[in-house]
């Protein structure tokens, strides 16, 4: 795309924002991919409120810092969570006690979402369950991109009607699911389509679970205060409801996962509601665990401009200037402490930054340790499929940009011991 295809799109996507000179300027600056590209900067630390009062105890890390910077987070960045609908119902569609060649206990769940004035939202949840398991089990919990039918080649798993056009058991979305293994490890693998809570559309709004809680008729790009990943949060909370309901899950060891856009995704859900035990990371880029000043690759102008529903109105205000930002990612991985955060990261994976991750992790690391948790990461980055392990964990994976077999060995050998 050249230059003058790309400021097409940009006028078109700010059309709202007041003119301003810099935008121009900065979306004319090229992707940063090397390193003597990076910009001096300084992080801001996690162990510091915004007033310059130091932290130093797990009671004001609790009681003051964490919520300030859950509140900044939620106001700024991501825009806010729903809250939970009036009234939420399970009703299981499906269900084949000899599923995956005998290993596993299938089950296909609507959730249906209802509030008070009559609007409604559903989604559809798929779920395997290890057969020969002793009850309750633990479970990964994820968001898929094509579809539950993609995810394996049950021909009883139904169709998405907004991916039929997808196979059923598309070979990548297979391997990034890996149901089989996962069950296989003891663990339940439970998954519901992403388009399902909010359709991966600048106009999505009016299919979304937003639906719910205002009118979102005619509204075909960014939200004042809203974005498509709180929406995709929302939905990994509900389905952590739902696990709460089945006697089959223990649901106080639900690790929550996410490849790409549903990294962010789980990295945000994860910060936000404690109640998952692990927050696994793939491949997140800018907005999930890499460093936003350093300007790789994915950086915030570009992402706002490509995808301006993933954020609310808010976050636009700190464009061009990533590094000018009052927090950094370190400080969303630090919101989960002290439960374990899994950073994945692959060689051939530029564009979300692998060191920028890998720093981010490094650097939630204080927090931990105020919190007593010192399994944190040393200051310098593994060679490619070194796995450190940890309260804090990171590896870079050889490869492009998937969630592979080889990282959910290393998230399933985590959860063996941190889960």
């Amino acid at each position: 795309m050249d230059f003058s295809e790309r400021m097409e799109i940009w006028r078109a996507l700010a059309a709202n924002t007041p003119e301003r000179p810099e935008l121009w300027e900065a979306f004319k600056r090229p992707a940063i991919f090397r390193e003597e590209d990076v910009p001096p900067f300084a992080l801001p630390d996690p162990l510091v409120c915004f007033d310059g009062t130091p932290v130093t105890t797990p009671h004001e890390w609790f009681a003051r810092r964490r919520p300030e910077l859950l509140k900044w987070f939620t106001e700024n960045y991501y825009g806010p969570i729903p809250p939970r609908p009036d009234r939420a119902t399970y009703e299981v569609l499906e269900e084949d006690d000899n599923a995956l060649d005998g290993t596993a206990i299938r089950r296909q769940v609507r959730l249906n979402f209802a509030m008070a004035d009559g609007r409604r939202h559903s989604a559809e949840m798929l779920m395997y369950l290890p057969k020969n398991a002793t009850m309750p089990v633990p479970a990964f919990v994820g968001l898929n991109f094509k579809g539950n039918h993609t995810t394996t080649s049950e021909e009883a798993v139904h169709v998405n009607p907004r991916t039929a056009e997808v196979p059923r058991g598309d070979a990548q979305q297979v391997e990034r699911w890996s149901h089989e293994l996962v069950v296989s490890r003891g663990y339940a693998s439970v998954t519901a389509c992403y388009h399902d809570f909010f359709p991966d559309r600048a106009d999505g709004w009016g299919e979304s679970i937003w639906a719910l809680f205002e009118d979102c008729a005619g509204r075909t790009t960014r939200h004042p205060t809203h974005g498509s990943i709180s929406a995709w949060a929302w939905g990994l909370q509900r389905m952590l409801d739902a696990l709460e309901t089945m006697p089959e899950v223990d649901a106080t060891r639900v690790a929550v996962h996410g490849h790409s856009r549903l990294g962010k995704t789980a990295l945000w859900a994860g910060a936000s509601d404690q109640r998952f035990r692990m927050v696994v990371v793939n491949e997140s880029g800018s907005g999930g665990a890499a460093l936003a000043r350093r300007c790789w690759g994915e950086t915030l102008l570009l992402t706002l401009g490509y995808n301006p529903h993933w954020y609310p109105q808010t976050l636009w205000r700190w464009v061009p200037e990533d590094y000018a930002l009052p927090v950094d990612m370190h400080e969303v991985i630090a919101l989960c402490a002290p439960r374990p955060v899994v950073v994945g990261s692959a060689t051939e994976d530029n564009y979300a930054d692998p060191h920028g991750e890998f720093l981010s992790a490094f650097h939630a690391g204080p927090v931990y340790k105020l919190l007593g948790h010192n399994k944190v990461l040393p200051p310098e980055m593994p060679a490619p499929e070194v796995c450190l392990s940890g309260d804090i964990s990171y590896h870079l994976r050889i490869g492009p940009h998937d969630q592979k077999r080889f990282d959910w060995e290393h998230y399933l050998s985590l959860a063996d011991q941190l889960v």
